[in-house]
């Protein structure tokens, strides 16, 4: 008899196109940005800049500048409704009620043997200190090992960028070691701690960080 032959790793989750729209923790909701978001993207975007701008690539030559054209917002948003579809990434706005926050991103998904994602994520300036961005941070977690099927996330963080590092240090996700040249940021390749935490971390920690960040507050 001839036996159906299986591939060797199958591919959990949700088929490209299916992730949730909405997220919720216990204080930021996380959905898709829209068009419709754009004059308070640029409100954030112009207000904070300069806390912002040190550690993103920089916007190729002539290219609009997404903070400040609403065209281009748009078009921002409609390429992360195609990564969703593909199932390649999955771009999330913060919200604090009805007031956007920031952003945190599921970015480069390989599937095969891999399984993993990269996640990058900002806060408003105005925002920070507030402990919404690890919120969230669990809040995507959740999302990619219980619902994307993933089983790793890394995250990159720039060495003197305290603020992005506190994040991942307030959840204690594990730090893997420095990569030397890892990125091209603002102009120049620099060095990054890369962190990341597996499924498996995942589990072992579920019930801990959802209580943390994510459940409602017993005490409230």
């Amino acid at each position: 008899m001839r036996q159906e032959r299986r591939h060797p790793w199958p591919e959990p989750g949700p088929r490209p196109g299916r992730g949730s729209e909405l997220l919720r923790g216990r204080r930021v909701t996380l959905r898709p940005l829209q068009p419709a978001d754009f004059e308070q993207w640029r409100d954030v975007r112009v207000r904070s800049r300069d806390w912002l701008v040190p550690w993103e690539p920089r916007r190729p030559p002539g290219a609009p500048d997404v903070a400040t054209d609403r065209q281009a917002f748009a078009a921002r948003c409609r390429a992360r409704d195609r990564e969703r579809q593909l199932g390649t990434g999955y771009g999330y706005g913060i919200f604090v009620g009805p007031r956007f926050a920031g952003e945190i991103n599921i970015n480069s998904v390989q599937r095969g043997p891999l399984q993993s994602a990269y996640v990058g994520y900002w806060i408003d300036e105005a925002q920070a200190g507030h402990g919404y961005a690890p919120e969230a941070v669990v809040v995507i977690c959740r999302f990619a090992f219980e619902e994307l099927g993933l089983h790793r996330l890394q995250i990159a963080i720039i060495p003197r960028n305290h603020a992005s590092r506190r994040v991942v240090e307030k959840l204690r996700i594990r730090e893997e070691g420095l990569a030397q040249r890892y990125l091209e940021i603002n102009g120049v390749w620099e060095d990054h701690i890369r962190y990341a935490i597996t499924v498996e971390e995942w589990q072992e920690r579920r019930g801990e960080l959802l209580a943390e960040w994510v459940y409602p507050d017993p005490e409230r």
